[in-house]
């Protein structure tokens, strides 16, 4: 076909280690169970070999290139590879006829198109006519959202499936299969702590690409000696290999104990206390020991509502902002809205009202747990349920001159229970001027 494959067998140890580690079956692919797990349905159409135009879309490293090596290892069909950055349009009708010719005779053409969101709208919309018709089965691949980078006449003919970005745990698994495996160091006596394998997962932030290159330069930098008792060659990879290769420090943290759980207190109870230099310095902390963006925005957001509250509305606000902006550009970019919502959570007023309130709340509902809704806050959808008062003494708000209706809102057992107890910092004086005022009113027109 005139192709060059990426897939082209070559035992030659030259090869880069994530060349020669790329996994060749399921057994040996880590991560991206939600597709390749046992009975999932990409799993599935490749083992039986019925794989229909679809692309893959994720960051770099995940496996998109490696899922289109196992379906080209396991299909009977004629499977060709195209690079985006070298083939022209010439290429693809050549090929294209090509497949042509074979579903003449009943064979199958699977085309697979690395970085397909490189290729412009001409160079797509030359695989349209083919894959409409049935003469390839199209599979690309892509780290850009398809919705934006391909033709949408050809994107409605695939499906897409999202990879997802591998966790620690899962680079670590692809680190020591690295240093077991022959086809890595398994052939050499290699050590290597879990604490370095650990800083390196971390390091490669989801990438299994970046993870193998670097282990290979830690492994090329670090101390070649010979064993003693019987002179064998023994390779020790050292922190500090880690951080002559990767130019970052390694700092004393584990994601999954107990320093995880101190850093993250020490944040929350330096906003809390307002010390907004030290909150800056414990987000870096976990940033640069490798703490997933995400989770940090997550406890942000949590504390803007559990220690800031109504005392500054504000604050939950931009906290969200920041997790949406974790959300959508990562590390290392997003390290500054972080950084924005730290600061301006540990400045703001604080209330914890928001927590004291649900908390007592919480406790009267677990005990009082089958107490009924008062029958005039009840909905009434149907004949029957107005035949039984539900809905029956309901005041619609809006209606009344004062916008509050003289109704009871709490069951009987409950009535009288105040859970909002106002702070005096920030805005929430206003709150509770407000909150006051309408007690009063209550009090005024309660029912006789």
């Amino acid at each position: 076909m005139g192709q060059l494959s990426i897939f082209d067998t070559d035992t030659n140890d030259n090869q880069p280690l994530a060349a020669r580690m790329r996994p060749r079956n399921f057994d040996e692919f880590v991560g991206q169970q939600h597709l390749v797990g046992e009975g999932k349905v990409l799993r599935n159409l490749i083992e039986r070999d019925s794989v229909s135009s679809m692309i893959f879309w994720g960051p770099p490293g995940v496996g998109k290139t490696t899922l289109a090596q196992i379906i080209a290892a396991r299909t009977d069909a004629q499977f060709i590879t195209f690079s985006a950055v070298t083939s022209g349009i010439k290429d693809i009708k050549t090929v294209m006829q090509q497949a042509d010719k074979m579903t003449a005779i009943g064979a199958r053409t699977i085309v697979f198109v690395d970085e397909i969101h490189r290729f412009n709208k001409a160079q797509q919309d030359a695989f349209l006519p083919f894959v409409e018709k049935g003469s390839i089965v199209l599979i690309g691949a892509t780290t850009e959202n398809p919705s934006f980078e391909v033709n949408g006449a050809l994107l409605s003919r695939c499906k897409v499936f999202v990879l997802h970005q591998l966790s620690p745990e899962d680079i670590a698994q692809l680190i020591r299969n690295a240093l077991s495996d022959p086809r890595g160091f398994g052939g050499q006596d290699l050590r290597m702590s879990d604490d370095v394998i650990n800083a390196l997962a971390s390091f490669a932030n989801g990438d299994a690409r970046t993870a193998l290159s670097t282990l290979e330069m830690m492994v090329l930098n670090a101390d070649h000696s010979s064993d003693p008792a019987d002179g064998h060659e023994v390779i020790t990879v050292t922190t500090e290999d880690f951080e002559q290769c990767t130019s970052r420090k390694s700092l004393l943290y584990d994601k999954q104990g107990e320093e995880h759980y101190n850093l993250i207190s020490a944040l929350h109870k330096s906003m809390r206390n307002s010390d907004a230099d030290a909150a800056v310095y414990w987000l870096a902390r976990m940033l640069e020991s490798g703490e997933d963006a995400m989770y940090i925005a997550r406890r942000v957001t949590r504390f803007a509502a559990e220690d800031v509250g109504l005392a500054d509305p504000r604050a939950l606000e931009l906290s969200v902002a920041a997790f949406q902006a974790c959300h959508l550009i990562g590390m290392p970019e997003c390290s500054v809205h972080l950084t924005e919502a730290v600061i301006y959570n540990a400045l703001a007023p604080k209330s914890n009202a928001m927590e004291v309130a649900y908390m007592q709340a919480a406790r009267d509902a677990n005990e009082h747990i089958a107490e009924p809704v008062p029958l005039q806050i009840r909905n009434a959808p149907t004949k029957l349920m107005k035949e039984l008062d539900y809905g029956k003494g309901y005041i619609y708000a809006h209606d009344t001159e004062d916008k509050i209706a003289d109704m009871e809102c709490l069951p009987e057992n409950l009535r009288g229970r105040e859970y909002y107890h106002p702070g005096s910092q920030g805005f929430e004086p206003r709150f509770k001027e407000r909150y006051e005022a309408i007690k009063k009113w209550r009090e005024e027109h309660k029912k006789k």
